[in-house]
């Protein structure tokens, strides 16, 4: 079985142990998430749920999405995701998945979207070598070769300077550190990928020890 809940990043701070060891934790606000829709292996091929999360003002809602929410008696949320379960059955449209999904010490993997770079470079993009400094050198912090002479042409996959962030990222194995239930916030041990306000995937680890 597998499980999730959507969360927006709301930013980070710390934390003490009892024993006064002092824990990096990023607060991530984790649904409440209704459940929108059942998927089932009879009607779709494969068992899964669909949740959503954060309330959209029905101007900003379009009529194929409130059409999708009023099936399920609910109002247009702005994020829609899924996730494959095994107990369709323990699930029932309407129902809300909440922080207490996760509990301290639990392992999970978060997925978000890094935040956007803009145009980068070699050293900053790819973590690439400068060259020397000196006066009579040309060779600062440009590209440098582009592969051998004989193909005359640059292989696939060559690192280069261009866009940079701005694309999905998952952090594995990361500790549930807090849930706070009645306002729906999660603590987890470190940082995640994201700006805050984003949105974040909470998913149980797939490399838990």
């Amino acid at each position: 079985m597998s499980k999730g809940i959507l969360g927006k990043k709301i930013g980070m701070t710390q934390i003490f142990t009892p024993e006064g060891q002092v824990v990096p934790v990023t607060v991530v606000e984790a649904g409440p998430c209704p459940v929108v829709q059942k998927k089932t292996v009879a009607t779709d091929g494969y068992n899964a749920i669909q949740i959503g999360f954060s309330l959209l003002r029905e101007s900003l809602s379009n009529k194929p999405r409130k059409g999708h929410f009023q099936k399920a008696s609910l109002k247009p949320m702005r994020y829609v995701r899924e996730f494959k379960i095994s107990d369709v059955e323990s699930y029932e449209i309407g129902q809300e998945v909440k922080a207490d999904l996760f509990a301290v010490g639990d392992k999970i993997d978060v997925v978000g979207t890094s935040k956007g770079k803009g145009f980068a470079g070699m050293i900053k993009r790819h973590n690439a070598s400068r060259g020397p400094m000196a006066h009579g050198s040309k060779y600062h912090r440009r590209t440098g070769s582009l592969g051998a002479k004989g193909p005359a042409r640059v292989f696939k996959g060559r690192e280069l300077p261009g866009r940079m962030g701005g694309e999905r990222v998952t952090i594995q194995n990361l500790e549930v550190v807090r849930v706070d239930v009645d306002k729906n916030l999660i603590l987890i041990k470190g940082s995640v990928p994201g700006a805050n306000k984003s949105l974040l995937i909470l998913k149980p680890s797939v490399k838990a020890k």
